[in-house]
């Protein structure tokens, strides 16, 4: 299973039970077609980049899940024909992978790190005398 993300713009001008009817229906149809809803994040009435239908705010919704590869095309098929819907886009979530190799861990042996612990402290230099 892959890891999604799914932001998805609601018309403002609808009232709160249409918006939780769109966020049960989009829920939904991610069960329905074996995914898993992990997290939804209802991020409230924002202003668009750019007006979109005459509208310049728009309510913004996230929502993590995990599913199949087929169905973020039958989720986007879907939130096409909601007319309450203004945008929406599922993003892939990739998994941060470092192509950099741990370094071995290296050991000094007993014998090399004994002499330099073992060095005699440097002679002092005299005091300098003012000059006369």
């Amino acid at each position: 299973m892959n890891k999604y993300e799914l932001v998805y713009i609601i018309t403002p001008d609808i009232d709160e039970e249409a918006r939780k009817v769109v966020h049960t229906r989009v829920q939904d149809l991610i069960a329905q077609n074996s995914g898993e809803v992990t997290k939804v994040d209802d991020w409230g009435k924002r202003r668009l980049a750019y007006a979109i239908e005459d509208r310049n705010e728009g309510w913004y919704v996230l929502v993590n899940f995990n599913a199949e590869s087929e169905v973020p095309r039958e989720i986007e098929r879907n939130l096409g024909n909601m007319d309450a819907v203004l945008r929406y886009q599922i993003i892939r979530v990739l998994e941060k992978r470092s192509n950099v190799k741990p370094r071995p861990v290296r050991t000094a042996p007993a014998a090399e790190a004994a002499p330099a612990a073992e060095a005699a402290p440097a002679e002092e230099a005299p005091a300098a005398t003012p000059a006369e």
